[in-house]
């Protein structure tokens, strides 16, 4: 059967898979249905089968390198903020202050071309690492935007990981994406890039395990995760600069709380945002299209980078840069479904200006 996803889509509440079961519910009603209990135990391929038949929104394909990736989730405690930050450290933006029209669609790779940190997909291997991997990105892109083009450096998400400490969390077993924030703002942060990359002062720590098409093959994932790095102030042999002289800092930091227009202002205005969102085992096999929660138990909290917006068949979605390798979803993005603060994902983002 083909699904058309309008205003409405099918949902079939029966266990018979004969069409006749079938019937048209508004979206709304489709996302406040609870999960079947039985579709919450689903799991693996059984799983992937549910989703397909179960929504027309996104498809998911079966990999077995899924269970890998959802180890690298965090713990469902680094969703927020970190609960001894005080919340006048981050500019609250409540209300957007942009006076002209929202577009429809919007696409920070497109507006600013001369920004390639902004498509640059991160790969964070096996370490829970998401909080400082999507900072590291989203502040690569923020200096970009600020200084017009000029500042086009890759910043280091290990630097972050390794020397932040116990004020971000911890390390490789997961992190508060604000805490790398305020830790930039004190202490600055370095170049970095893709590992054993030349050239910056911090490559990433670990490399990509597991087989990624068109790339080099360092061996699969551990069974456990990675250990944090060990915080080095100095950069790698040959780069040419002292590790303080490389570092940038930020200047002023702004948080965004559930509020679908003021986003997309702050993307219109100053580029990608941090995001944080709820994974459940249903996300790791996502393939293409955009992204509802169907089946499948809670799996951890991960971090991640927004970077645009849009409609596809009257279902609105935001685009986000995934750190799972570009062989993973939509080229190492993904879609998720918007101004429903699904799966918790509208609300709590953040971003900042650099000194410049």
């Amino acid at each position: 059967m083909k699904f058309i996803a309008t205003d409405c889509i099918w949902l079939d509440f029966s266990k018979c898979e004969t069409t006749a079961n079938l019937f048209m519910v508004n979206k709304k009603q489709f996302l406040a249905q609870p999960i079947p209990t039985e579709a919450q135990k689903l799991t693996g391929k059984s799983l992937v089968e549910y989703v397909n038949q179960r929504q027309p929104f996104f498809k998911a394909e079966y990999s077995p390198n899924a269970k890998q990736r959802m180890k690298s989730l965090m713990k469902m405690e680094y969703l927020g903020e970190h609960r001894n930050r005080e919340r006048d450290e981050f500019v609250l933006m409540k209300e957007p202050i942009f006076n002209g029209t929202i577009p429809e669609s919007f696409d920070s790779r497109e507006v600013w071309k001369n920004c390639p940190s902004i498509d640059y997909i991160r790969d964070q291997s096996n370490c829970g690492s998401c909080w400082a991997v999507s900072a590291a990105s989203t502040m690569s892109d923020r200096i970009c935007v600020q200084s017009g083009g000029k500042v086009k450096k890759i910043l280091s998400d290990t630097d972050i990981v390794s020397c932040c400490g116990n004020a971000c969390g911890d390390g490789c077993e997961g992190g508060y994406h604000t805490e790398a924030w305020a830790y930039v703002k004190r202490y600055g942060v370095c170049s970095g890039g893709r590992f054993e990359e030349p050239g910056v002062c911090k490559p990433y720590a670990f490399h990509p395990c597991g087989f990624h098409k068109d790339q080099k093959y360092y061996g699969m994932c551990p069974k456990r995760l990675f250990a944090t790095p060990a915080c080095k102030k100095y950069c790698q042999y040959g780069y040419g600069k002292r590790y303080k002289r490389d570092k940038v800092y930020v200047k002023w930091t702004y948080s965004i709380l559930n509020q679908e227009d003021a986003i997309q202002e702050m993307l219109m205005r100053k580029g990608p945002v941090q995001a944080i969102f709820i994974v459940y085992e249903d996300f790791s096999y996502y393939k293409n299209g955009i992204y509802v929660h169907t089946a499948g138990q809670e799996a951890g909290a991960h971090a991640v980078k927004l970077v645009g917006w849009g409609v596809e068949n009257g279902t609105k979605y935001w685009t986000v840069a995934n750190s799972w390798n570009t062989d993973w979803g939509e080229d190492g993005y993904f879609r998720i479904i918007r101004g429903v603060n699904h799966c918790r994902f509208e609300e709590f983002m953040v971003t900042g200006d650099f000194l410049l």
